[in-house]
């Protein structure tokens, strides 16, 4: 394995809300994507990250300050740009579908805010899970994490995971996966991206 299954697994969800939030950009600025495509990904984009940010906040940043005292204050600042994102994350979850320009302003706005938190966060987080958080702890917080996950939407996940991921970190996150349910989320993953495209 080329890195620890910690940081595998952490590159790929991150790079799951890059290009979930970007998506949701580019479907909201095409006439041609139905509202509900838009409200379903709003829904999937929203509670995931809501649940990321929240099990960071209580259950990773304690291990990793425990394993790591020095890495305190800079999860702190984290802290705080998560609180900004929850601002970001209400603005769009209030927003009016039918309004595409206010709708498209509200989902840059999150898009900018988790790609510039998660380049202020990875070069923290990456190495203090490379270098001080144990196997057996980091696999205790990710079976709490798996076990608290919003359950809808769940064929985005498995779609967003086959985007932005690499053959070795899809193999660890979706390798336990029945074959005949990983195929059929790919295929309603699928069917969504298309419809989130302007293509269905």
């Amino acid at each position: 394995m080329s890195e620890p299954l910690s940081v595998l697994q952490t590159q790929l969800v991150h790079n799951v809300h890059r290009r979930a939030t970007t998506m949701l950009v580019e479907a909201a600025a095409d006439p041609a994507v139905p509202v509900g495509a838009l409200a379903t990904l709003r829904e999937f984009l929203v509670s995931n990250l809501h649940h990321h940010h929240e099990t960071e906040d209580n259950d990773l940043w304690p291990l990793i300050k425990e394993a790591d005292p020095e890495a305190a204050l800079r999860m702190t600042e984290l802290t705080g740009e998560h609180n900004i994102l929850d601002e970001a994350l209400e603005t769009l979850l209030r927003a009016d579908l039918n309004d595409r320009e206010f709708f498209t302003g509200a989902a840059e706005a999150v898009r900018d805010v988790v790609h510039r938190h998660l380049v202020d966060e990875e070069p923290v987080l990456l190495p203090a899970l490379r270098d001080h958080l144990s196997p057996e702890a980091w696999n205790g917080f990710a079976a709490h994490v798996a076990a608290t996950a919003p359950t809808a939407h769940r064929h985005l996940m498995i779609g967003f995971m086959d985007l932005a991921g690499t053959g070795e970190q899809i193999e660890v996150m979706l390798g336990a996966l029945p074959l005949p349910l990983l195929a059929r989320l790919r295929d309603e993953a699928k069917e969504a991206f298309a419809s989130l495209q302007g293509r269905a």
